[in-house]
């Protein structure tokens, strides 16, 4: 990564706003030093650097286990040893899964963590006299923030109305839609004003921000069940506006070095990718074998696409996913025409057209269908192109699923939150 992630400044900064409470009020235990860092540009981009690594990186990171509680639940992935108790939770589903399980606890801590540090970089960014840098340092922040406020949306019933001691709850689709607003904002800031180059050239290179931002709103727009403006903001996400998590031999890509590469946390359920009935690949789709390969232990079938090396980078979305955002949204409108013609740029695009190499090289779908036929085929694409994305779940309730295809519909809330804060929601009974 950008050797700015090693820079003193966000040792310093993790010391003064880290903080593991699970009233989440992040308490400053020197405030002279927190104002320091705050109000310098270079304190404030430390933070913000800070936020893509705390998200992507290593077994604790959003990424990681959003990926994995994401997988189990919805029969992707498969246990590779019950010894390790978080997942076998996960894995068994139902009632198994309670407060006490440390996966979903990383995914609550950590993203609210993101949202704290966020906050204070985007709040005293504005102050800075450099209003070009702020520009860009409120942009790039603005992504984790969305990222972590959408997680916790997708996985929990009701979240966080902020960070706090005793703070109150929203409803998920509240939280998409207030992770729209961060992203509505950060897209003013920008139009207003240019990101520098002095600020690009302090970040991490490969995020591309206004496209990931557009990205990011079409995506929640789309959960939060507003379908033209998840339409609208898709034909505004740039094609080759790609974004990518890049690893390297200090900060590794965190599925291979932990799953991968031993064989013994999770591994692909099978070359259907946990799927059944009509929603099981083409047996000449292309993708799963860009997902999977055969590995020479039980159980025989490895992880393998943004998975299969050590620095292996990971897409903060896929072009095919924005494709498949249109596709949903004209089947819902109804526009069946339009909606086949953009489901059929994913059925047909090839792995050497695509930049990630994701592609399933099938012949178009042909003839006429059903808006339920559509529906039931974006589906299954969703789930073979955005396979181990950490985007099933929501798909699954979206698409109208049923429960018995997953086993988990919600999850219940960490006990660090329940023991602190008596706001707390009831946990869902599935």
């Amino acid at each position: 990564m950008k050797n700015l992630y090693i820079y003193k400044i966000i040792l310093v900064a993790s010391l003064i706003l880290a903080s593991t409470s699970c009233k989440k009020e992040y308490k400053d235990p020197n405030a002279a030093l927190a104002t320091d860092v705050l109000n310098s540009s270079r304190g404030l981009t430390g933070i913000a650097v800070g936020l893509q690594k705390l998200y992507s990186a290593g077994r604790t990171g959003v990424y990681f286990n959003s990926v994995e509680a994401n997988g189990f639940v919805t029969n992707e992935l498969l246990l590779r040893n019950s010894g390790n108790i978080p997942e076998l939770q996960l894995f068994t589903g139902g009632n198994s899964v309670d407060g006490t399980n440390t996966t979903l606890g990383n995914l609550w801590s950590v993203s609210n963590k993101i949202i704290f540090d966020a906050d204070n970089v985007i709040t005293n960014a504005a102050n800075l006299p450099d209003k070009d840098y702020a520009a860009g340092l409120i942009a790039y922040t603005s992504v984790f923030k969305a990222l972590a406020i959408g997680n916790l949306s997708q996985y929990w019933e009701k979240i966080p109305a902020g960070i706090g001691a005793n703070i109150g709850y929203i409803t998920r689709v509240e939280g998409f839609n207030k992770a729209i607003a961060v992203i509505d904002n950060a897209l003013a800031v920008i139009a207003a004003s240019q990101p520098s180059a002095s600020f690009i050239a302090s970040v991490p290179k490969n995020i591309n921000v206004k496209n990931t931002l557009l990205a990011l709103k079409a995506r929640y727009a789309l959960f939060a069940g507003n379908i033209s403006l998840a339409l609208t903001t898709a034909t505004l996400v740039d094609p080759v506006g790609y974004s990518t998590f890049d690893f390297d031999s200090q900060t590794f890509n965190p599925i291979y070095d932990i799953a991968t590469s031993t064989n013994n946390v999770f591994q692909p359920t099978d070359v259907k990718l946990g799927l059944s009935g009509a929603f099981i690949p083409d047996t000449d789709d292309k993708r799963v074998a860009f997902y999977t390969q055969p590995i020479p232990k039980a159980p025989f079938l490895g992880i393998k696409g943004f998975a299969a090396a050590l620095d292996s980078p990971i897409p903060v979305f896929l072009p095919g996913e924005i494709t498949l955002i249109k596709a949903e949204a004209y089947a819902r409108q109804p526009d069946l025409t339009n909606a086949l013609i953009e489901l059929n740029k994913v059925v047909t695009k090839t792995p050497a057209s695509d930049h990630f190499g994701v592609g399933a090289a099938l012949p178009p779908l042909t003839g006429t269908y059903t808006q339920a036929q559509l529906l039931d085929l974006i589906y299954k694409h969703r789930c073979i192109e955005l396979y181990m994305s950490g985007l099933k779940i929501e798909d699954m309730r979206r698409f109208g699923r049923p429960n018995s295809e997953r086993k988990r519909n919600f999850f219940p809330y960490p006990f660090t939150e329940r023991d602190n804060n008596p706001n707390t929601p009831a946990d869902p009974t599935f």
